[in-house]
């Protein structure tokens, strides 16, 4: 767990057997914020909220999925986290992991975190888009998390 520690100024201590060494004079535990999955599709279209359950009932078909909520997307994971799920406006932008490069025009971004893996990320607006194709992204980031 982080926290902060303040110390004195140095170059006012003066005096005592530890003139050297900093003093501690305050410690606080930071606030901790617990983030919902519900607060990601406040103010967003029922549509929005349709293709995320598109996307978890996907990857559940593959095995157990932990949901981890984050300040600005969803964690899917197994072990390891697989998938990355921010919401928009109007659709999903579900970030994989990859252990390659994938050639498809639905690939928005995509970024080589390592010698062997992928970050890819495709933009989703309708449960229609969590189709086969997507379907076997989701697999094959599932497989790598396991």
């Amino acid at each position: 767990m982080a926290f902060r520690l303040l110390f004195r100024d140095l170059d006012k201590v003066d005096d005592g057997p530890n003139a050297d060494s900093p003093q501690l004079i305050e410690m606080r535990m930071p606030e901790t914020t617990t983030f919902t999955v519900a607060q990601h599709f406040a103010d967003r279209p029922r549509t929005v909220r349709s293709t995320y359950s598109a996307i978890v009932k996907a990857a559940r078909k593959l095995g157990p999925v932990r949901e981890e909520p984050k300040k600005t997307s969803i964690h899917l994971a197994r072990k390891t986290a697989f998938a990355g799920v921010a919401t928009r406006r109007a659709a999903l932008i579900l970030t994989l992991k990859s252990a390659n490069d994938i050639a498809s025009p639905r690939i928005r971004k995509r970024e080589q975190a390592s010698p062997n893996r992928w970050h890819i990320e495709v933009e989703l607006a309708t449960p229609r888009d969590v189709d086969r194709e997507v379907r076997g992204w989701l697999k094959r980031a599932y497989d790598l998390a396991g």
